[in-house]
């Protein structure tokens, strides 16, 4: 059975599966059947069911209803899972500026329901003001106009509506490793702003922002990079997308969803969280840090 394919777009990975459930259940047809009755090759058939980018018409899937012996109501249900796909995301008008395949976790982060985040080194985009953002922004993109410049302060700070929105923000609960605290970013002032910014969002009830300290070593025998726990919101169904694993790297991100790898990063977080200070420690200790940088 062909694995769905967890960089694709939640509608598009519900789509995916529902065709190849129906293939399964209501047939004996293999994809290349399939494919073979609908006019396409194997592979854009086989992409089709996996989640994968593709477009789709309407006339394709009542056709492809009739020959998976999809009831009429299925099919038009169908059809308008097809259409959220098309649907144009609030980032689009940005796209110029999104890294490659950063878009892939830019849709999972909007769509999630809870966040989980472990970072060793420096503060997560969610929680960057837009000082902070700025200073990394001018290193690691150093030819950008400064319009450019701003156009990504104003993306970053549009994605962390997510989290402080009035209406159903997610829950994120961010582990944040000490050594971030004492790494300068910009200079001194944007660091103090940082930090009590940090401990400001960890009062919300739907936050919770925790210090690893130095002292806790490793918790896990090992040194580990950063990474986000996805876990998305139910439809109204009650029915819920499968949990992403987004690994963070210099050289290339990779999204994990096999039920091995989530159990092996959720037990990890439960352990670096477990080592963790507790949420009134971290931020009297981010406040302590901020007055130090800030020269109170």
């Amino acid at each position: 059975m062909p694995e769905e394919n967890p960089r694709a777009s939640l509608p598009r990975r519900q789509l995916g599966r529902y065709i190849r459930r129906q293939r399964e259940e209501n047939t004996v047809l293999t994809q290349a059947e399939v494919a073979a009755a609908m006019q396409w090759s194997h592979s854009k058939y086989s992409r089709l069911e996996r989640g994968e980018p593709g477009r789709i018409l309407d006339r394709d899937l009542r056709e492809l209803g009739k020959i998976l012996e999809i009831p009429d109501e299925k099919t038009n249900a169908m059809i308008e899972l097809a259409r959220q796909v098309a649907e144009r995301t609030w980032y689009n008008s940005f796209n110029d500026l999104i890294r490659a395949n950063f878009d892939v976790y830019m849709r999972m982060e909007t769509e999630a329901g809870a966040m989980e985040i472990y970072r060793p080194d420096l503060v997560p985009g969610l929680f960057q003001t837009a000082d902070y953002a700025r200073s990394l922004n001018s290193v690691y993109f150093p030819k950008d106009s400064e319009e450019e410049h701003d156009r990504r302060i104003e993306l970053k700070l549009k994605r962390q509506t997510i989290i402080t929105r009035k209406r159903s923000p997610i829950t994120v609960d961010l582990v944040l490793h000490e050594s971030a605290l004492h790494t300068t970013v910009g200079n001194e002032v944007t660091m103090a702003t940082q930090l009590r910014h940090l401990a400001d969002l960890g009062t919300r009830p739907n936050i919770s922002v925790r210090v690893l300290p130095f002292r806790s070593g490793f918790p896990l025998g090992m040194a580990v990079g950063p990474f986000v726990t996805l876990d998305f919101k139910p439809d109204p169904k009650g029915m819920a997308e499968p949990t992403v694993i987004y690994v963070e790297s210099y050289t290339g991100d990779m999204y994990l969803e096999g039920e091995a790898d989530v159990g092996k990063y959720r037990r990890a977080f439960a352990t670096i969280q477990h080592a963790a200070l507790d949420a009134v420690a971290s931020r009297n200790l981010l406040r302590q840090v901020a007055r130090r940088d800030s020269g109170q």
